[in-house]
């Protein structure tokens, strides 16, 4: 019985994870790399971004995740680093425009021994228009804090549907912020695709 309900257990945790991806991934940096995935940064909102929400907490603390897998250790205090990683996140709703408009006609014709024919066909697309999409975006920003000099730069994004889960918690803040930080530093000026 113990078993059955930790089985249970698992797989009901298990349906409460929404999927993400494919993540579409940009990155840019400078060519002398040797000051990058080393030393203390510290972790700063970007201007009009709410430093003191649970959403940006929870992007934030993604991120430093994988900074510190990287080598970064995180700063003691503000203004205190080297480093800071000033980070941005965006949402953006859109209705996707129908591929085809929702009628289509058809002609056709034939020819042969006992005479001709020609047909038409109307098609009725009644699915409606299309469900209505939100974007994520998570952007990072190294600099130097001395010369506020951008070090490294990239964005990490992905869309799901406006009803899912996704759309408007930060559930997908572990994956954008692993996709963003995979084979860091990244080719400079390259998209990639994350699943």
């Amino acid at each position: 019985m113990k078993r059955l309900f930790a089985a249970l257990a698992v797989l009901t945790l298990a349906s409460c994870v929404a999927p993400v991806g494919p993540v579409e991934v940009t990155r840019f940096h400078v060519p002398e790399l040797a000051g990058l995935g080393r030393g203390v940064i510290a972790i700063e909102p970007a201007a009009g971004q709410d430093g003191n929400s649970l959403e940006f907490g929870s992007y934030a603390g993604a991120v430093s995740r994988q900074l510190s897998l990287l080598g970064y250790s995180a700063a003691s205090g503000a203004g205190s680093s080297p480093q800071v990683a000033v980070l941005r996140i965006e949402r953006r709703s859109f209705r996707p425009e129908r591929a085809r408009g929702p009628v289509s006609v058809g002609v056709g014709g034939s020819t042969g021994t006992y005479g001709s024919g020609v047909g038409l066909g109307i098609g009725l697309d009644l699915s409606g228009p299309p469900p209505a999409l939100v974007e994520t975006l998570l952007g990072v920003t190294i600099r130097d804090r001395a010369s506020g000099k951008a070090l490294w730069e990239g964005k990490a994004s992905f869309t799901v549907r406006a009803a899912s889960p996704l759309a408007t918690t930060q559930l997908g803040a572990a994956k954008l912020a692993e996709a963003l930080f995979k084979g860091f530093p990244g080719s400079s000026g390259e998209t990639i695709q994350v699943q």
